[in-house]
Parts: structure tokens; C-alpha cells; sequence
């Protein structure tokens, strides 16, 4: 059995000389900022090994160094036996870059735009145990070459050119709680960027995908790694490899206990000894996809040292096991925009909008949002992200006609825009934006008309929509619809709703559909819910993942029901209180 890595890794990029920032400027070519643009260079000239280095500060010791893995093995991913592709042909591929400064760690990796501010990739790139993507991270998007630098006659740093692409910072980070290190098990992460970005992105496989990891199946895999294993040296321009999925059973008889079923899968022929003979992932691939069908199903996680042991296979990240928990991270936008959903509140006498911002177990105090614009002569407002931008947009109905808005950011101003989408819907009774209903990546919304038919509003990302299309009829027995994100861990946006007659609340588990199959059976999950008069799923309120629900009380008291994703009467956890003083809000969203 071949042996795999203690602790799999990607490799950094060498070749260039450390410089400090004191020395930098942008010049011509260069797309990124100063402190960009030297970070991704000292990651250039950096030769350390992501999750294996001295350099790597140890949680248990309180930042002081650790040793590279015991048996001295050097982990890889690379593509070996690919061949050069183009960022047309791949434009959601993305480089990620890290520089630790007070270390000298710089290492790289990389990644898919699952959203225009959303980079998948994998765990161990990412571990927060050890790594600060917002602090010393950076990612480049757009281009099918590694950046380089440009220096004065002086050999100062000018800038960099990022061949067409652009550099962006990374605001936040997120991996697998059940991350291990050690096993490799679990190795998916998300990075939000601060701002977003122009390359294509590219759809994340279902939860009920099965198709995709049928042995045989043709995927390819991407990345700018190592092109042999007898070198460090790694491709300039982007390559591509095709793949056919191995069967568990056969991954299973290679690796042994190593592999978990479920969580990993195998890609490849078996290596053949040598570069001639070996198609595989290795070292600078980790964290970037395996496609198969226009959708991301594998994540690279890892191998054998220098990738062509004979018989052994790559391993990737199961996305469809883990599109349950990336789905929300990458959904995540909020008014704060810390991974946590926020309420927005409007003063029934003042008409003065207010957020007041999660904390994760409450809400804290409120906070006036003026620059956003009036938020008088509204009788609902929605919260979004109809462009996908990671900005917090809202869908805002006029009181006075029934008419429509899309309110929104635009990031390159900071200034808000609020435009029309939908005329005279002063009698539809429900207007609910619940995210990607229909299963294409894009948010969408949804309405009750009059007679009490659900239609679904296919989004285009845009703040647009496609033709609107039918559900099914009766939703005029309920006097609450809602939702806003996934209730069940599936990655699929769920509706909420509460009958008039007796108000028993019921879960519609979405589908990934459009039409009459959006939604499965209704189940019903709680009873007698007449105390509260207002409900409200701003999305995942303490930060876990999961989507919550708050509700309140004519008194003014408000609850918060933590999210399970459980599908049954335990879909949310024991009410916990969030203060006293919202009877004073006419408008809650």
C-alpha cells in the first residue's frame, strides 16, 4: 500500500528576493496595492510548505515553532502529465498567496470564485490555528499566469504585473470545524474577499450529486503546481489534467484506514513510478477543484510525496458531502458583513431604519442606517444579494402603490442605489427572499399572489429576473412565508410558513428545482405559534452555519430559535431571549 502524507500540504512558489514594504510602489502593470503587491511577492521568493514548516506557530505552544512532520516527508500536489490551459477556459481558477512577515511563512495555493467574494478551497491551506488570511493573505483572480514582479534600475520593487488578473485582500476566513490535520479529513474552506471580483465563478456540486463520483467518471482537475517530481519547479501558466474517478472500493484498498469513505474520493490512474507514467495532482494544486459537468466535485487534498509512487491515487475533498456547510459561508452576506446575520428595524414613529448587529449569541445595541437612504413609506423589506457582490442588499415594498425596489451598494463609491424591479404588487401577500431556490448559484425571490398561487422569480444575478414560474396554489392558508438560507444542512434554500388556522409552523425543504418541484412535502415542526405576531429569518444569526428564525412577541419581546438542520420538530434549538424592546419597529427584516 502506497504511503500517504503525515501532513499534506501545497508548496510555496520560489524564485524571488524577499522585500520589505518600505521599497514598494505600484507601477505600471500592477493591479494590486502596495502592501499587496509585496505580499505576494515575499510569498513568491518564501520555499515554505503549507502545514509543514519550522516557521509554523504551534496552537499548543503559544506561537513558538514546531519541526517539519516527523518521517521528514515533503507533501505534494501538483499537476504531473497535464497539459497548459487558459483563463477562458478556467476563469474561476484562483492563486492564493500568503506572507507572514513576523515569521517569514509564505506558501501557496489554489482555489475556485464560487461567488464573486467567495474562494473554495482546501482546509489546510486555510487553518485558522494557524494562519490569518485577512492579515497576511491575498488572492489573485483573472489570469492563467503567476504574477511578476517589476523592479526599477535599482532593483527596487515597483509593483507587480498581474498579467490582465487582479490582486484582492481577503476580509475572512473560514474552514471546517472538524478540520484534522493530522488525517486530512474534512479539508474544505471558504475565503471572503473584501471586495468582489470579476472572474466567472463556478457552481459547487449538490448534496445529492451522485452521478459525478461514478468510477470512471471524466473530470479535470487545475492548478499551477509541479510539473515533476524531480523538480520544485512549477508552472508558470495555468494547466488542467483529466481525471477518472476511482471507485471508493478501490481508493479504499490503496489507502487503507487513511481514506474516509464519505468525506474523500480518489481521481486518477494508478501513478506509475515515474513523470512519463503518472497523471496526478501535486505540490501547488491544494485547494484547487476537480470539475466535472461545469461544477466543482472535488477539492485537492492530498497524495504522496512527489505524487508518482506507483498504484497510489490523489485525493480530493467530497464537495457534495460538504455543500451543506459551504453553501452558508458562501451565502453569508450580511449589513455587517461578519459571517453573522443582522436584523434591520424600522421606528414606527420616526420611520428611522436601524440594524442592530450579531454578536453571535445576542444582538447588540442599534445602530441608525442613514447612508442607505429613507426607509419611510415601505410596508416590507426584505434583506438580499440580488448582484452577489457580498454586499447587503434589500428588496423594498412602496406602501403607497404596491411597487417594488431593489436597494443596493456599489462598492467602488459606497454610495446606494435604489431602482425598480417589480410594478403594483400591492396585492401579493408574501415577497420572500430566500437565496437559490432553483439550484443555479443565482439568488431568487419569491411572491404569493392574491388567489394564493407561489411563484418563483428566477434571479440573474443582476438584480434582474428571468420569466416567472408557478408553483403551486393554497399558500393563502398561511399568514407568514419566509426564509432565507438553508434549514436543513443540504445547501438549499428552505421556506418557512404558519398556518392562519391554528398557526402550526411548517418546513418546505427545497429541492434545488424550479417549478412544482421546488419545494418537497411539507413536514410540520411546531404547534401553535399564535403568541408571536412578527417572524423574521434574517439568515444565520449566531454564525454557525445554520439558518435561524427570531420571533416576537406583541409585548415586544423577542426570541431567537437556533437552526439544527434538523428537518423535524427539533429543527430548532431551546428560544433564547434577545432583549425586550422591539413592540417600538413596524418593519422587521
Amino acid at each position: 500500500m502506497a504511503r500517504p502524507l503525515s501532513g499534506v500540504v501545497a508548496t510555496a512558489i520560489a524564485g524571488a528576493l524577499l522585500l520589505s514594504s518600505a521599497g514598494a510602489a505600484n507601477g505600471a502593470g500592477s493591479s494590486g496595492s502596495d502592501e499587496l503587491d509585496v505580499r505576494i511577492a515575499n510569498a513568491m521568493a518564501a520555499d515554505d510548505t503549507v502545514g509543514e514548516t519550522a516557521a509554523k506557530p504551534s496552537p499548543s505552544t503559544n506561537g513558538s515553532s514546531t519541526t517539519a512532520d516527523a518521517d521528514g516527508l515533503k507533501p505534494d500536489a501538483k499537476i504531473i502529465g497535464g497539459s497548459e490551459t487558459t483563463i477562458g477556459a478556467a476563469p474561476w481558477m484562483a492563486q492564493l498567496w500568503y506572507y507572514d512577515e513576523t515569521t517569514g511563512l509564505g506558501f501557496f495555493c489554489g482555489g475556485s470564485v464560487v461567488s464573486p467574494t467567495k474562494i473554495l478551497t482546501a482546509a489546510h491551506c486555510v487553518d485558522k490555528n494557524y494562519y490569518n488570511w485577512a492579515k497576511w493573505g491575498s488572492v489573485v483572480t483573472g489570469t492563467d499566469r503567476l504574477p511578476t514582479a517589476v523592479y526599477d534600475s535599482n532593483g527596487n520593487l515597483t509593483g507587480m504585473d498581474y498579467h490582465g488578473g487582479e490582486s484582492t485582500e481577503v476580509s475572512r476566513q473560514w474552514n471546517h470545524s472538524s478540520y484534522n490535520e493530522d488525517t486530512i479529513n474534512n479539508d474544505v474552506a471558504v475565503l471572503t474577499l473584501a471586495k468582489p471580483v470579476k472572474a466567472t465563478p463556478i457552481r459547487m456540486t449538490t448534496s445529492t450529486d451522485t452521478s459525478s463520483y461514478a468510477a470512471g467518471t471524466s473530470a479535470k482537475v487545475y492548478g499551477w503546481g509541479r510539473t515533476s517530481s524531480t523538480s520544485d519547479d512549477i508552472s508558470e501558466t495555468l494547466k488542467t489534467a483529466t481525471l477518472p474517478v476511482v471507485g471508493d472500493t478501490t481508493c479504499g484498498n490503496t489507502w487503507g484506514g487513511y481514506f474516509v469513505k464519505g468525506n474523500m474520493f480518489c481521481a486518477g490512474k494508478p501513478a506509475g513510478g515515474t513523470d512519463a507514467t503518472t497523471t496526478a495532482s501535486c505540490n501547488g494544486d491544494s485547494g484547487g477543484p476537480l470539475v466535472v459537468g461545469g461544477k466543482v466535485i472535488g477539492v485537492v487534498s492530498w497524495g504522496v510525496v512527489d505524487c508518482v509512487e506507483k498504484g497510489a491515487y490523489p485525493v480530493f475533498a467530497k464537495v457534495s458531502k460538504y455543500v451543506g456547510v459551504t453553501s452558508p459561508r458562501v451565502d453569508d452576506t450580511d449589513i455587517s458583513r461578519d459571517g453573522k446575520a443582522d436584523v434591520l428595524l424600522r421606528n414606527k414613529e420616526t420611520g428611522t431604519g436601524y440594524v442592530r448587529a450579531s454578536t453571535g449569541s445576542a444582538l447588540g445595541d442599534r445602530k441608525a442606517l442613514t447612508a442607505e437612504g429613507s426607509w419611510k413609506g415601505y410596508n416590507l423589506v426584505q434583506q438580499t444579494d440580488l448582484n452577489r457582490d457580498g454586499h447587503q442588499d434589500y428588496v423594498l415594498r412602496r406602501a403607497s402603490d404596491g411597487d417594488v425596489f431593489w436597494r443596493r451598494r456599489t462598492a467602488s463609491s459606497s454610495t446606494w442605489t435604489t431602482t425598480q424591479i417589480f410594478d403594483n404588487w400591492a396585492t401579493r401577500t408574501r415577497i420572500v427572499t430566500p437565496g437559490d431556490v432553483t439550484g443555479d448559484a443565482l439568488p431568487d425571490l419569491l411572491s404569493v399572489d392574491s388567489a394564493g398561487a407561489l411563484w418563483i422569480y428566477p434571479g440573474k444575478g443582476d438584480g434582474s429576473f428571468s420569466t416567472r414560474v408557478k408553483v403551486s396554489t393554497g399558500w393563502n392558508a398561511y399568514n407568514a412565508v419566509l426564509g432565507h438560507g438553508d434549514f436543513t444542512g443540504d445547501g438549499k434554500a428552505d421556506l418557512i410558513a404558519r398556518t392562519k388556522t391554528g398557526s402550526d409552523i411548517y418546513l418546505f425543504k427545497g429541492t434545488g428545482k424550479a417549478g412544482t418541484g421546488a419545494f418537497a412535502t411539507k413536514i410540520k415542526v411546531r404547534s401553535d405559534w399564535s403568541a408571536y405576531n412578527t417572524l423574521v429569518t434574517p439568515g444565520d444569526v449566531n454564525g454557525d452555519g445554520r439558518a435561524d428564525l427570531l420571533a416576537r412577541k406583541p409585548s415586544g419581546t423577542m426570541y431567537l430559535y437556533k437552526g439544527t438542520s434538523k428537518a423535524t420538530s427539533e429543527i430548532f434549538s431551546t428560544r433564547v431571549s434577545v432583549g425586550t424592546s422591539y413592540a417600538q419597529y413596524d418593519l422587521l427584516g
